[in-house]
């Protein structure tokens, strides 16, 4: 870990010495993370963007006027950062505060609570892009971008992940018995639904009038919306600033909540 530097000279932000930790950590299995980023999207694009998309595409001629292909897989682009942002958002933050006690560790040096609650999200926001850029790299080579614009996607849907990894933050740091059971039940009841009913496979507008504003009002509709926006290359930047607003106001009403969850959990 990074020795305390003094910020008014100009040094890195303690945080970075959190996030150092992290990164070291990530360094020792990086091979086999980035054998999984370059499978998932592969087996997404296969099994759903070509395999399902051809029969789509026979039997309705491809959904809003482009091939299944291209209109589904920029949803999975940000369905796959809402993955991956909950998945390293929830155990290690737990382990860090009872198992492994990472968090405590840093809290016996300069440290503050903000700055491992900062170093820790940085971590994630990291692993996140290269998710991202994995991902985006892997669509190219099977023709499911319409346009370059999906470049311009890569940021907003690391901001949508980073729309359930501050929350998850703050749930992790509440959770202090039956761990297993909380996450489960986030899992279950709040990722694959999500995943399934925010507009990834089909048009929220298909959803029953009820359901719609629920979807709406979810962080990975807007992310997803976003990135299919861009990805088709026809983007409507009024739609995408409110997109990126909302995305933006999530994550810092749940920054507030994650920092006051780890105060209260992390100091005596």
């Amino acid at each position: 870990m990074l020795p305390h530097t003094d910020e008014r000279a100009g040094s890195a932000p303690r945080w970075t010495a959190a996030f150092e930790m992290w990164w070291a950590q990530y360094l020792r299995v990086w091979k086999g993370n980035l054998v999984s980023r370059f499978a998932l999207p592969v087996m997404f694009l296969v099994s759903i963007g070509i395999v399902l998309g051809g029969v789509v595409d026979d039997r309705a001629g491809g959904v809003d006027g482009v091939p299944y292909l291209q209109f589904v897989v920029p949803g999975i682009l940000a369905a796959q950062a809402m993955f991956v942002a909950m998945g390293e958002s929830t155990y290690s933050v737990t382990g860090a505060i009872r198992w492994n006690m990472q968090y405590h560790a840093m809290l016996a040096t300069p440290l503050t609570v903000t700055d491992v609650l900062l170093g820790h999200l940085a971590y994630v926001a990291v692993s996140v892009s290269m998710a991202a850029v994995v991902f985006v790299g892997v669509g190219a080579v099977f023709g499911a971008w319409a346009s370059w614009w999906v470049l311009a996607a890569i940021p907003l849907v690391v901001l949508t992940g980073m729309a359930f990894s501050v929350p998850c933050f703050a749930f992790g740091a509440q959770v202090r018995d039956n761990t297993e059971l909380g996450y489960s039940l986030l899992f279950r009841f709040v990722m694959t639904p999500l995943f399934l009913f925010s507009g990834t496979f089909f048009p929220v507008e298909q959803l029953p009038a009820l359901l719609r504003p629920v979807a709406w009002a979810t962080p990975l509709w807007h992310g997803v919306a976003a990135s299919r926006d861009l990805a088709l290359g026809s983007p409507d930047w009024g739609m995408l600033a409110l997109h990126t607003a909302y995305l933006l106001v999530f994550v810092g009403l749940s920054g507030v909540w994650a920092l006051r969850a780890f105060r209260k959990r992390l100091v005596v």
